[in-house]
C-alpha cells in the first residue's frame, strides 16, 4: 500500500454517546425498509439507556403509516413530524426528495438537524436546507432487515457518517449519538462527505454489479446449453450459501489471502483464467460509469424517469418475472427443502 494512503475515520462505540439525544424528539420521515428498522433500533435504545428522547414517524403513505402506528409509533404528516422535530432522518426514495424536501424542511425548528441516509439529494444540489440546521449524513451499507436483526444480535453493521454543514457546532456528536443508538457503531462507522457516498454507492451498484449479474446468468446458459442440471448450476453460483460465505471470508481474512482457502485446484483455476479475462475492456465500461456518476447526468436520468411516472418500471418487473428457468428451478428447489423438513415428523 502506498505508504501516503489516507483513510477516512472510523468511529467505533467510544466515539459516540447517545445521552447527546436526551430530551430530543427524533422524526423518521419515511417508514419504509429503512425507516422501520431504524426507528425500533432507536426506540429500544432511548428506553434501554432510560433517556427521555422520543421517535415519532412522519409519512403521507398509508400503508406506511398503518405499519408504524401498529407498531407503536406516533404517526403523522411528513411536514407535521418534521416541524416536532430536533432531528429528522430524510429517509424518502433519493428521486423524490427534490420535490418534497422544500415543504417538509420550511417547518423545521430553528436549529434541529436533518439527517440524510444517502448522500444523493446533497451531492446534486437536489435540496435546500435552513442555514441554521445541521446538515449530517448517516448511511448505513446493510440492508434493513439485517440492521434489525444485527442490532438485536449486537453485531452491529457498518455505515458512513458526516457533517455537511455544522451550524450547531455539535454535528458530529449528533451524528454519532444517532449512528450508536442505531446500532452502528458497535461495527464501526467510516466518515465520508456526501459526495464520496453518493459516488461509491451508485458506482459500485452500476459498475460491479452488472458485471456480476452477467457473469452468472452467462455461468447458467452456457452450464444448461452443455447439459448441466440447472440445480446443480444454481447451487455452485448461490443456493448453497457458500458464495455469500466466499463473501463474508474475503471481509474476515482479505479478497487476496481469501482466494487460497478453496483447495489448489480452485486458486489454480481461477488465477489462470482470471488472466485472460480483458479487464480493460471491463475498466473502461466502469469509467463511462463513474463518469455519469460524477458529471450528474445519471442523477438528471432518474429525476427524469421519476418525473415522468417510472416508465421503464413495468420492463424491470418483466425482467425479474418469475417465468424464467432459474426461478423456476428456486421454486422447485425451495419444495424440495420443504418437503424434506416435512418428511421426518411424517415418518415418527
Amino acid at each position: 500500500m502506498n505508504a501516503q494512503t489516507v483513510h477516512p475515520r472510523l468511529f467505533r462505540e467510544q466515539d459516540g454517546d447517545i445521552r447527546v439525544l436526551d430530551g430530543s424528539t427524533i422524526a423518521i420521515l419515511g417508514y419504509g425498509r429503512l425507516g422501520e428498522p431504524l426507528a425500533l433500533n432507536l426506540r429500544e435504545s432511548f428506553a434501554a439507556a432510560e433517556l427521555s428522547a422520543r421517535v415519532i414517524v412522519g409519512s403521507d403513505d398509508e400503508a406506511s403509516s398503518a405499519a408504524a402506528q401498529a407498531a407503536g409509533f406516533k404517526t403523522v404528516s411528513l411536514t407535521e413530524s418534521a416541524a416536532e422535530a430536533d432531528m429528522a432522518l430524510m429517509l424518502l426514495p433519493d428521486e423524490v426528495q427534490q420535490d418534497r424536501c422544500d415543504g417538509i424542511f420550511a417547518g423545521l425548528k430553528s436549529g434541529a438537524s436533518i439527517v440524510f441516509a444517502s448522500g444523493y439529494a446533497i451531492a446534486y444540489d437536489h435540496v435546500v436546507t435552513p442555514a441554521d440546521s445541521d446538515v449530517l449524513l448517516f448511511a448505513p451499507r446493510m440492508g434493513g432487515e439485517a440492521i434489525r436483526q444485527r442490532y438485536l444480535d449486537r453485531q452491529g453493521y457498518m455505515s458512513y457518517l458526516g457533517v455537511e454543514h455544522d451550524a450547531s457546532g455539535q454535528g458530529l456528536n449528533r451524528v454519532l449519538a444517532l449512528a450508536a443508538a442505531a446500532g452502528s457503531l458497535s461495527l464501526g462507522a467510516l466518515e465520508m462527505t456526501a459526495q464520496q457516498e453518493v459516488a461509491l454507492d451508485l458506482f459500485v451498484e452500476q459498475a460491479f454489479g452488472p458485471w456480476l449479474g452477467a457473469a452468472l446468468l452467462s455461468t447458467f446458459h452456457v452450464g444448461t446449453e452443455a447439459g448441466l442440471p440447472p440445480l446443480g448450476l444454481l447451487m455452485e453460483l448461490y443456493l448453497s450459501g457458500e458464495m455469500s460465505e466466499t463473501f463474508s471470508q474475503m471481509a474476515r481474512e482479505g479478497f487476496l489471502p481469501s482466494t487460497l482457502s478453496h483447495g489448489f485446484a480452485a486458486s489454480f483455476g481461477g488465477m489462470t483464467r482470471a488472466l485472460s479475462i480483458d479487464r480493460e475492456q471491463m475498466a473502461e465500461q466502469m469509467r463511462g460509469v463513474l463518469d455519469e456518476i460524477n458529471s450528474g447526468a445519471f442523477a438528471e436520468a432518474l429525476q427524469d424517469e421519476f418525473r415522468s411516472g417510472y416508465p421503464c418500471e413495468p420492463f424491470l418487473h418483466k425482467v425479474v418475472g418469475d417465468d424464467d428457468i432459474i426461478s423456476q428451478t428456486e421454486r422447485d428447489f425451495r419444495e424440495m427443502a420443504a418437503d424434506s423438513q416435512e418428511s421426518p415428523s411424517e415418518a415418527r
